[in-house]
């Protein structure tokens, strides 16, 4: 069987190990190649599930397991799967510098790996955040929102494009929900008059932002109903909070990822649509139906014909 040469030093990193099996993977025989690109494609699973778990999965032998290991220097599978957990044990960063890593990716033509590495990356984020989620939770959160007499949603910077959106899709058939920092204002200013009838849905990851957590200490003195959105439990804006939501937000690109906060922020509407009285559904319903008729829609030339 053909082999793929890892860097033997003293602590080979999981990104090393990837790397060398998407190298040499077109080397490989197809039974082994098949469990390689299963490690490619879910090298989470690596570090907490066994051999017969991801053969299972990979739908090989473990023996197959075992001789892809051999083929990148390893003494065997556990030899092969401990980079991978001791950088769980140690809470390492497989791509430390992402920015320099995405111009190598380029470089050496590898944007293909890139590209499985985002898609992955993107599910993993959904997968990992839902998961941690009971929908009790977002069913009381949405209750609150329905209740409330003004439902502000706060972010800055990419947040502020999913704040802006959540509150935008709201008003199409709700009046009360409204994105901060309005132009010209501050997030404080806009909550001055904000108090127990009103909730504050604010979203910020690490580095958390100076203004988010100002504006949610300032919301919580008013007895404003805080929704938090952030990437840990320990967030400030999580913390304390009568809802607090995580996302994972893990990429191997240099931004972080706001696919799982989008997502979360669509379910979150859903439930409040959901919940709100009929009036909602049917404001959503003419919102649109008055949208066709001031012709803001490019309409089908055969649905015209039809009808």
């Amino acid at each position: 069987m053909n082999s793929i040469s890892v860097p033997l030093e003293s602590s080979r990193q999981s990104l090393q190990v990837l790397q060398a099996i998407s190298e040499g993977i077109e080397s490989l025989t197809p039974e082994v190649k098949k469990a390689a690109a299963y490690m490619l494609e879910h090298p989470n699973d690596i570090s907490v599930s066994s051999i017969r778990e991801i053969a299972l999965s990979a739908d090989v032998k473990p023996n197959t397991l075992v001789r892809l290991a051999q083929s990148l220097g390893f003494d065997g599978y556990e030899d092969f799967r401990e980079p991978f957990r001791e950088e769980i044990r140690r809470g390492v960063n497989q791509f430390p510098d992402r920015a320099q890593w995405l111009q190598s990716l380029s470089q050496s033509g590898k944007l293909g790996e890139h590209y499985r590495s985002m898609v992955s990356a993107a599910i993993g984020n959904i997968e990992d955040t839902f998961a941690g989620i009971d929908s009790k939770d977002l069913q009381s959160a949405a209750k609150a929102i329905v209740a409330s007499r003004h439902t502000y949603t706060l972010g800055v910077g990419v947040n502020h494009s999913n704040a802006k959106n959540f509150s935008y899709l709201a008003s199409t058939g709700m009046q009360q929900v409204h994105a901060i920092p309005r132009s010209g204002s501050t997030a404080s200013d806009d909550l001055a008059w904000a108090n127990e009838k009103d909730v504050l849905i604010a979203m910020t990851c690490k580095p958390y932002r100076t203004e988010v957590v100002d504006a949610v200490a300032i919301a919580r003195e008013q007895g404003v109903k805080i929704i938090g959105i952030s990437d840990s439990l320990a967030s400030p804006i999580v913390a304390g909070s009568e809802f607090g939501f995580v996302v994972a937000v893990d990429t191997p690109q240099f931004f972080p990822s706001s696919v799982s906060t989008i997502a979360l922020l669509e379910t979150l509407l859903s439930f409040v649509v959901g919940m709100g009285k009929p009036k909602v559904v049917e404001r959503v319903r003419t919102f649109h139906n008055r949208r066709h008729q001031l012709g803001l829609y490019v309409e089908d030339s055969a649905e015209d014909s039809d009808s």
